[in-house]
């Protein structure tokens, strides 16, 4: 990293970029532009290194600061950024290398100036300094730019949708869509969720508007289509033997007596190892439309990128567009399905699948008719698995996705018909051949069982158990692992109960004889205990009552555990429940009892198969369904917010912000 690092910390030295931020003005048709312009310099994927390059830009921001009310030269750069980026369209199809690349390295550097500039101003005065011009004089862009800001947001929202994506397109692309995430990065920078902005206000008002649908749908399919990086060179020039060799060897001599032509992030760094995976412009894209989805709408606005992410509709679906969304869209929900089931392993591709089934009825409803479900719900029942691997956000997101599946019944019903083999990812036991449903049972109650040990979160107890409660009515052909565990969960929560009862007692009785200290409040542990087991019986009661002739492993389970039982017969919170389990036991073991001693476990299933088709069903007490639907919390956006930029702090490519001047969550929540 030496030389690389070297080259960095050269940077405020650099003659060029000592002019830009000087105290001279410098004309938009100065040829000092084309001299700036023309470095190399692949941007750094390190934090190391991200990290110095940011050092490097404060101290060139500081004088530009201080300078540019005078000089205008910050909005003279963006314009000479927008006069070239008038041409890229054309550029991109004549294969205009050395255009593309200057439009590129101009965005790069505004990118990192503002960068700077959101962290340490407010936004009224960087939008002061967008205002500041050099002396009236001949302008190449044209007098007619009345707003610098609102130009340049929407000249990367066009620049976005319209260039087309080709090896010598794409680091523009992601630089645009990365200048995006930096001018709303402001967030970062304040403890409370922005609900006014001046950056909200021009991508939601005005002339960004009418680009919303597009600009969804673009990024949308660059998450979609997972486009690689080109390979190093592919973007930069190529030799060309028809008189471009000379422009192309003016541009690399200018190139390296500028800037040290450097590489960052060698083939052993983390960084780029991760890059070499997946799509940098795929993975930005994402971040850029997690966070435009969740900008809080404006007090005469709703947010049009929610609506846009809320409306759009399947390419094959021919239905009317209606009238009161205007930023409506289509998109291929077959290759949308794909991807989502493949990009679960990330945050963000799980948060997107979240707010995708929780605000798109027609996404949610055409996920519910695949027929190859497993695809998209193994990977979520992964992320549970691994629990411990994963921060709390990502797990609550992953069980919420499955609380939504499971409001519906065809989805209930068909996971039990979806039989997997070789479940290699779950350690605890060799599942050689398990339907979809017992493994999302066994996957949630190891959940639940988890969090009772650990981490004693009632939100994720709550998720889990509703998830479950959904499910229980079309409980079929549950694995015998899978039974077993309802009742061991079902066991541990009765451990629990008494060792809290036994504590309350002790604690009762000592509390009699001293004054001195407080209580613990075992009251409050037994009511929550007491509601977790009340619903755990309601989950097997309304399998029982629902679907008795389907789950023989299930009664197995129940008759080889009855004793656990017993001391919830007479208890006043769970007599009502308990008669249903009660009468399924004793009409059972009577069965059993018949059958003489000493029988095999086949001998067992087999009596119990035979006693489920005699039990009359009158004779169970019939309960109200169980159905529980997810429903956001107030104010969502104050989990929401802090929790997507977050994920931009930890996971935007080639972006770095210093912790210290991050307020909007703390750094162990990231």
């Amino acid at each position: 990293m030496g030389a690389n690092s070297s080259s960095i910390s050269e940077l405020p030295e650099n003659e060029y970029l000592q002019k830009l931020s000087g105290s001279e003005p410098i004309s938009e048709n100065d040829p000092f532009w084309n001299q700036l312009l023309s470095f190399s310099f692949t941007t750094p994927t390190n934090s190391a290194d991200l990290k110095l390059l940011e050092e490097a830009t404060i101290s060139v921001c500081k004088s530009l600061v201080e300078k540019n009310p005078r000089t205008g030269n910050l909005g003279s750069l963006i314009k000479v950024f927008l006069s070239r980026t008038k041409e890229l369209k054309i550029s991109a199809e004549c294969q205009n290398h050395l255009f593309i690349w200057q439009a590129h390295n101009a965005l790069f550097i505004i990118c990192c100036l503002l960068k700077v500039f959101i962290s340490r101003m407010s936004e009224e005065e960087l939008q002061l300094h967008f205002t500041y011009e050099e002396k009236p004089g001949p302008s190449s862009y044209g007098a007619e730019c009345e707003d610098l800001i609102e130009e340049l947001l929407c000249c990367l929202i066009q620049l976005i949708v319209e260039i087309p994506l080709l090896d010598i397109t794409y680091s523009i692309s992601l630089e645009a869509v990365t200048t995006l995430i930096v001018f709303l990065s402001c967030q970062l920078f304040h403890k409370e969720i922005l609900r006014e902005s001046i950056i909200h206000r021009y991508l939601m008002h005005g002339r960004c508007l009418p680009y919303t649908s597009r600009l969804v749908k673009t990024l949308l399919y660059n998450f979609i289509r997972q486009e690689r990086s080109p390979p190093p060179g592919a973007h930069v020039f190529q030799q060309q033997t028809d008189g471009g060799g000379l422009l192309y060897g003016i541009a690399s001599g200018v190139a390296t007596g500028l800037w040290t032509v450097f590489t960052l992030g060698g083939v052993g760094s983390k960084a780029s190892a991760q890059l070499e995976q997946c799509s940098p412009l795929a993975s930005q894209s994402l971040l850029l439309l997690l966070v435009l989805a969740n900008l809080t709408d404006a007090p005469d606005t709703p947010n049009p990128y929610r609506q846009a992410i809320m409306s759009f509709k399947n390419t094959q679906d021919n239905t009317a567009f209606s009238s009161s969304n205007p930023h409506a869209f289509q998109i291929n929900f077959n290759s949308l399905y794909t991807a989502l089931c493949e990009q679960q392993k990330s945050d963000q591709a799980t948060l997107l699948l979240y707010m995708l089934l929780h605000q798109n009825s027609n996404v949610r409803t055409y996920v519910l008719a695949r027929t190859d479900i497993e695809n998209l719900v193994l990977p979520i029942l992964e992320i549970l698995y691994h629990v411990e691997e994963r921060n709390s956000h990502h797990v609550y997101m992953a069980l919420i996705i499955l609380l939504i599946l499971t409001e519906d019944d065809g989805f209930n019903r068909s996971i039990h018909e979806v039989i997997l083999k070789n479940i290699t990812w779950y350690a605890e036991r060799v599942l050689t051949e398990i339907s979809l449903g017992s493994l999302l049972i066994l996957v949630v109650i190891r959940t639940i069982q988890y969090n009772m040990t650990r981490t004693r979160d009632k939100y994720l107890h709550t998720n889990c158990l509703a998830a479950l409660a959904n499910m229980s009515a079309q409980f079929r052909s549950l694995h015998q692992y899978a039974a077993q565990r309802i009742i061991s969960l079902f066991s541990l929560l009765s451990k629990k109960h008494n060792k809290v009862l036994e504590q309350a007692t002790q604690s009762l009785r000592g509390s009699l004889g001293s004054n001195d200290s407080p209580l613990p409040d075992y009251a409050q542990d037994l009511n929550v205990i007491e509601e977790v087991i009340r619903m755990m019986l309601e989950i097997i009661n309304s399998c029982l009552t629902n679907s008795l002739h389907h789950n023989p492993n299930l009664v197995y389970a129940l008759l080889y555990k009855r004793d656990l039982f017993e001391q919830f017969r007479t208890h006043p919170s769970f007599q009502d429940i308990m008669q249903n389990i009660d009468l399924v036991i004793s009409f059972f073991s009577s069965r059993l009892e018949q059958a003489g001693a000493e029988l095999s476990v086949e001998r067992v299933l087999e009596i119990i198969k035979q006693g489920a088709v005699a039990l009359p069903k009158d004779r169970l007490r019939k309960f109200p369904e169980l159905k529980f639907k997810y429903v956001e919390e107030e104010q969502p956006e104050e989990f929401f917010i802090p929790y997507v930029w977050s994920l931009v702090y930890n996971s935007a490519v080639a972006l770095y912000w210093n912790p210290r001047d991050i307020q909007l969550f703390t750094m162990d929540s990231g």
